[in-house]
């Protein structure tokens, strides 16, 4: 069992119609969904369902680029958003980034991780404004993968009202965008861009064919963790230590139990 099993493991057309069925009966109460289209394959698929789901005038795309973000992918934010023929806003977050860090005390550029989480979130705080502003719901684009992994940051890209894609494995969500007409963006590589020189697998440590493959196993397949250790050698424990380190992400707060302290009144 390899990537091309996880691929293969969808009925894109059926997956299409149920996603796009979703984001229809979800947002239903709403004026339309907002999203933030970053030039990325994750984005560019939940954007490009969502307008087949409510038409090009209920879907709301922001560029929210920053100083790590590349030509490249402001050009394919654009041209994706010139397909569907939605509106696009573009806000600069470095300035509101840097605003934070010169308020932080004790902020430290060094500590990539705490300093880059910043910018989802700033990301999310600039979506909420306009979901607020117009009636809209905030559709994210974390997919299964990203899901699973906690790859994602909490309160930050994590914060939406709606997951459309989370039940598609990140090699799944290519092939949904080679299948939706964006095979070009299917074919960049996936990077959050929070630093330089940023890509999702170099910081994961192993590329997502093979990461989908462990998940695809573990979770779908429920083969024995002996066996995935078998099969896909140290990846299996990688991916299977960020799994339990970051499963608290997909969870609420938890609030303790008052049982015992309540009185009948």
């Amino acid at each position: 069992m390899d990537y091309r099993t996880v691929v293969e493991a969808v009925d894109y057309d059926k997956a299409r119609e149920v996603i796009t069925s979703f984001i229809r009966d979800y947002a239903a109460g709403a004026r339309g969904v907002v999203v933030g289209l970053s030039g990325g394959v994750d984005s560019t698929v939940a954007t490009a369902l969502a307008v087949e789901a409510l038409g090009r005038e209920r879907v709301l795309a922001v560029f929210m680029p920053s100083v790590y973000t590349p030509p490249e992918d402001e050009r394919d934010a654009y041209e994706v958003a010139g397909r569907l023929g939605v509106e696009l806003l573009r806000v600069d977050v470095t300035p509101i980034a840097e605003a934070f860090a010169r308020a932080l005390p004790g902020y430290s550029p060094e500590d990539r991780i705490a300093a880059g989480n910043i910018l989802p979130r700033v990301r999310m705080t600039i979506l909420y404004y306009y979901a607020n502003r117009r009636n809209l719901l905030v559709l994210g684009s974390g997919n299964r993968s990203e899901l699973l992994l906690g790859y994602f940051t909490k309160y930050g890209d994590g914060g939406v009202d709606l997951l459309p894609i989370g039940g598609l494995y990140k090699v799944q969500v290519r092939e949904m965008a080679r299948r939706l007409g964006f095979g070009w963006i299917a074919e960049k590589p996936s990077s959050p861009r929070l630093w330089q020189v940023h890509t999702a697998e170099g910081e994961l440590g192993a590329p997502y064919e093979v990461i989908d493959a462990v998940l695809y196993a573990l979770f779908d397949r429920k083969m024995p963790l002996d066996e995935v250790r078998a099969r896909f050698g140290g990846v299996a424990d990688l991916v299977i230590n960020r799994v339990r380190a970051n499963a608290h992400k997909l969870k609420p707060p938890p609030v303790p139990d008052l049982s015992s302290a309540r009185r009948d009144v």
